[in-house]
């Protein structure tokens, strides 16, 4: 192991259960005023991966994660949010976690040591070289991110690797690794905190980006959002009453009958 591998280095604080609760409090917030910044230094790199993107979801391509624990939660929360927030099929954006479903609320024993499920488990979405895999990882070590990684790049398909070890095994592993130093955690070697943290913020960078690319958003608005609940369909009504200079009830109405804002503008602007 020639890396070093930060997010088991020893915490900036100690005597964490001497501290009182402001005390506590501040200080975690104090970390956390670190992610955002690390995030900024990666930027070039997630560029090139929302690029490469936009350009196989025009083919047809899709986007999986593939994580264990925290990470692997986080992956398929971000997916599950892609289609109510983008109106995009729930098979274009898929989360994937050592475990499967069960591993979402409680952990399942040894499942991130697999080398191999990842990519048994990508084989059953039949995988094809405009998909893109990206793992991702804290560590930068789980043997099942790296597994599917390297199974997925050899067979031809992109991959993008999250990490917040600089130079860990999934960084190398990966096409396009996004290498986020967050420096130790709080408490050592939580990674559900700064670290985590860190993977939220680019997870939401990749897809909100990737989804502006490929015509989800208009202006600066949700136009393909799923109208599920009356809080979206009021906002929905407000975009096109914004957006088209009419009152809140023919707005209202226009939406319900195309069923979604952008149909509703291109009804009424072809």
């Amino acid at each position: 192991m020639d890396y070093k591998k930060i997010t088991e280095t020893p915490s900036n604080y100690d005597q964490l259960e001497n501290m009182g609760t402001s005390t506590i409090l501040e200080s975690i917030n104090n970390e956390d005023q670190k992610v955002a910044l690390a995030v900024a230094e990666v930027i070039p790199n997630i560029t090139k991966l929302v690029d490469a993107l936009a350009e196989r979801f025009d083919k047809g391509g899709r986007l999986f994660y593939i994580g264990a624990g925290t990470s692997g939660r986080l992956g398929i929360l971000d997916a599950s949010e892609i289609p109510p927030t983008f109106g995009m099929p729930h098979s274009r954006v898929i989360g994937l976690i050592a475990g499967g479903d069960t591993a979402i609320r409680k952990a399942v024993e040894n499942a991130e040591d697999d080398v191999n499920q990842a990519w048994l488990d990508l084989k059953e979405f039949n995988v094809c070289e405009n998909d893109v895999i990206v793992g991702i990882a804290a560590s930068g070590t789980t043997p099942y991110v790296i597994g599917g990684l390297q199974a997925a790049k050899e067979h031809g398909l992109l991959t993008g690797g999250i990490t917040n070890n600089p130079g860990s095994p999934l960084a190398v592993v990966s096409d396009i690794p996004i290498e986020v130093n967050v420096g130790p955690e709080f408490v050592t070697g939580s990674t559900r905190m700064k670290s985590g943290t860190s993977q939220k913020l680019v997870l939401n960078m990749i897809t909100t980006a990737l989804m502006i690319k490929i015509g989800r958003v208009k202006g600066n608005k949700m136009v393909n959002m799923q109208l599920t609940n009356t809080k979206l369909v009021d906002r929905g009504t407000r975009y096109l009453v914004e957006g088209l200079g009419i009152d809140y009830d023919e707005a209202e109405q226009l939406l319900k009958k195309h069923g979604s804002v952008k149909k509703a503008l291109d009804a009424v602007r072809p």
